[in-house]
């Protein structure tokens, strides 16, 4: 989420003033604006070393060595743009 906009998506409570750090999924264009921040970062490896859908990536490889290169790269895309996984979430196969 954009500095400026976390006022916007305050709330208050008896106790606090409250905002979020990063936008809360449940509102009406997180998916369009989740999906435009993975087409912007992740331009280039996209349809070619990767996948993206809804909240899945899917790297792709057609050796182990392929596999290591791209992860290499998919997870560089990742540190630029501070993009943090679960690894509650992540799943290897």
């Amino acid at each position: 989420m954009h500095p400026r906009d976390k006022e916007k998506m305050s709330f208050m409570t008896d106790n606090a003033n409250i905002y979020y750090e990063v936008m809360p999924f449940g509102l009406k264009n997180t998916r369009a604006t989740y999906q435009r921040f993975m087409d912007k970062d992740f331009k280039g490896l996209i349809n070619k070393k990767m996948e993206v859908f809804v909240d899945d990536v899917v790297v792709k490889f057609d050796s182990c060595e392929q596999l290591a290169i791209n992860l290499t790269k998919v997870f560089e895309a990742l540190i630029k743009s501070n993009m943090r996984l679960n690894p509650k979430r992540c799943f290897w196969g």
